[in-house]
C-alpha cells in the first residue's frame, strides 16, 4: 500500500493559540502595506528598517525586500517566466533531474489525497516541477503555483522557495506571512538544494498545502529528503567516475557519446562552471573534469559566458585587448583555447561567427549577480571569493569586475546586517572601505566586542589618508 502524509496532529492550546496571534499580527501588517506609511507596497525606498509589531523577523525583513523590489501584494498570479517547450529543454538539462526520482519516492508519492503538492525549483526562483495531490494542484494554478512560474522574492515577495533562496536555509511560511494577498490560504515550507561536492545553490524544495505543510515534522521531512537527492547525486557522479577512470582510452569518446544520449532523459550530474572570482587563472569545470586556464584563455572564457548570444572577432577583439587588438592576433588564442578544451570535453569547443560557447557555462560572478538581482544579498556574500580576474586587464573584464563589485557593495551597504559588512570589510578590495566600516559601527550594538577593532581600523585608515 502507498503511504499517504497524514495532517499535523494539533498541538497545545498555547500552540493553537500563538499560531492565531502571528496570523493576527500579519494581517495587520497587510494594513500598513496597504496604506501610505513606509511599508507601504509604493514606497520602496522608506521600507528598511520599518518595524511590524509581532511579525517574525524574517518575514518582517523579507517584506522590507519585497516592497523593495516592488513586489504587488495584490497580484493574484505569479509571473510565467518560461513556456512549456523552454522549460523542459531547461529541467531536461539541470542537475536537479538526475534526482527527482528519489523526491518521487520520498515526496511526491506520498503526497497524494493528501492535500500537499510537492515544487522543485531551480537557484533563481522557477519552478521546474510541481507535483502531488491532483484536487490541490488544481486551485494552486489559480495563483500560478505551476512549473514555468518564477517564484523568486523579487517577483512574488515572501514565500518559502523564494525567501528559502534568499536565506540560503530551511524555512516554513505560514498564511498571512505571505507577501502576495492571493497565497494567504496557503502555508509551505522549503529547503535549499546544494551542490554535495562544490557547495553551491542548485534549487529549493518544497510542500505546499494548508495547516500540515507547516508542521514541525514537514520540516524534518523535506530536509531529510534533500540529504538523501544529495548523497544520491554524489553516488552517481563517483560512479561516473569510476566508469572513465575503468574504460579504455579508446573507448571513452564512444562511452561519452552514450552518456549524452542518456542524459537527455535524467540530466547532467554537474553544473558547467567557470571560477574567475578572486583568481587570476580562472578554474573551468564541465562534467566534473576541471582544468585550471592560462591568464588569456580565462578571460576569453569570461566574456563568451556572459555573451551566451556569441561575439564576432571584433566585438571579441574589442572586449578583450586594451590596445589595438586585430583578429590576427586573436586566431591563435582561440586555436590553442580549442585544444584545451577539446581534451576536456568535445562538446565545449566554442563555434566562431560568432565566437559562441555550444554550451551553458554559469561564471561564479553570475550567480553572485543572480543572488543580488533576488535581494540574497548573504548568499552573494558567500560566493564572492574576491573581483573578477583581479589582474586583467581587457576592457570587458574590467567592465564585468567594477559592475559585480560595485553591485555588491551597494547591497551591502543598503540591506545588509553589520556582520554581512564587516565580512564584506575583509576583501580585499575594501581593506580601505572607510564607508563600509562607518556603515558597520552604526549598526552594531554598544557593548559589541567587535566595536574597538572596527574603532581602530578606522584611526588606521584615518591617519593613512591624512598622511
Amino acid at each position: 500500500m502507498r503511504k499517504t502524509m497524514q495532517p499535523a496532529v494539533p498541538g497545545s492550546a498555547d500552540s493553537v493559540d500563538a499560531a492565531a496571534l502571528l496570523q493576527r499580527h500579519a494581517l495587520a501588517g497587510h494594513e500598513l502595506l496597504a496604506g501610505p506609511g513606509p511599508l507601504s507596497a509604493g514606497n520602496s525606498g522608506q521600507a528598511n528598517n520599518v518595524r511590524v509589531p509581532g511579525l517574525r523577523s524574517l518575514v518582517e525583513e523579507s517584506w522590507q525586500r519585497s516592497v523593495q523590489f516592488r513586489a504587488n501584494p495584490d497580484n493574484p498570479e505569479a509571473p510565467l517566466a518560461m513556456d512549456q517547450e523552454e522549460l523542459e529543454e531547461y529541467r531536461r538539462q539541470h542537475p536537479l533531474a538526475t534526482i527527482m526520482p528519489v523526491i518521487h519516492r520520498l515526496l511526491v508519492l506520498p503526497s497524494h489525497d493528501s492535500g500537499l503538492l510537492v515544487a522543485v525549483g531551480d537557484e533563481v526562483g522557477r519552478l521546474l516541477w510541481v507535483e502531488g495531490d491532483a484536487v490541490t494542484q488544481r486551485r494552486a494554478e489559480g495563483m500560478m503555483f505551476v512549473a514555468g512560474a518564477d517564484w523568486s522574492e523579487a517577483s512574488v515577495g515572501t514565500s518559502a522557495p523564494g525567501t528559502a533562496l534568499a536565506l540560503g536555509r530551511s524555512i516554513q511560511i505560514s498564511g498571512a506571512e505571505h507577501y502576495k494577498r492571493s497565497v494567504h490560504p496557503w502555508s509551505c515550507t522549503a529547503v535549499p538544494f546544494h551542490d554535495p561536492d562544490s557547495g553551491a545553490l542548485l534549487g529549493v524544495v518544497d510542500i505546499t498545502g494548508t495547516e500540515s505543510a507547516v508542521a514541525p515534522h514537514t520540516l524534518s521531512l523535506v530536509e531529510a529528503t534533500v540529504a538523501a537527492a544529495q548523497a544520491q547525486l554524489r553516488v552517481e557522479r563517483l560512479q561516473l567516475a569510476a566508469a572513465r577512470q575503468a574504460a579504455p582510452a579508446r573507448r571513452r569518446s564512444a562511452a561519452a557519446a552514450g552518456r549524452t544520449a542518456s542524459a537527455a532523459g535524467t540530466g547532467s550530474l554537474y553544473r558547467n562552471s567557470l571560477q574567475i572570482l578572486g583568481r587570476d587563472q580562472a578554474l573551468l569545470s564541465i562534467e566534473g573534469r576541471t582544468v585550471a586556464l592560462s591568464a588569456r584563455h580565462s578571460e576569453i572564457l569570461a566574456l563568451l559566458s556572459v555573451h551566451p548570444d556569441g561575439l564576432s572577432a571584433e566585438e571579441l577583439c574589442t572586449l578583450l585587448y586594451p590596445g589595438e587588438g586585430t583578429s590576427m592576433t586573436l586566431r591563435p588564442e582561440m586555436v590553442r583555447l580549442r585544444k584545451v578544451l577539446q581534451q576536456l570535453s568535445p562538446e565545449a569547443v566554442p563555434g566562431s561567427r560568432p565566437y559562441r560557447l555550444p554550451m551553458d557555462l554559469m561564471p561564479d560572478s553570475g550567480q553572485v549577480l543572480n543572488c543580488l538581482q533576488r535581494g540574497a544579498h548573504r548568499i552573494a556574500l558567500e560566493i564572492y571569493r574576491g573581483a573578477v580576474l583581479p589582474r586583467s586587464e581587457a576592457p570587458g573584464i574590467v567592465e564585468l569586475r567594477d559592475r559585480v563589485s560595485s553591485l555588491l557593495r551597494e547591497a551591502v551597504l543598503t540591506d545588509g546586517s553589520a556582520d554581512a559588512l564587516l565580512k564584506y570589510a575583509e576583501l580585499p578590495e575594501a581593506k580601505d572601505d572607510v564607508g563600509v566600516r562607518i556603515a558597520a559601527l552604526k549598526l552594531l550594538p554598544p557593548r559589541s566586542p567587535k566595536r574597538a577593532a572596527l574603532v581602530a581600523d578606522l584611526e588606521r585608515l584615518e591617519t593613512e589618508l591624512s598622511a
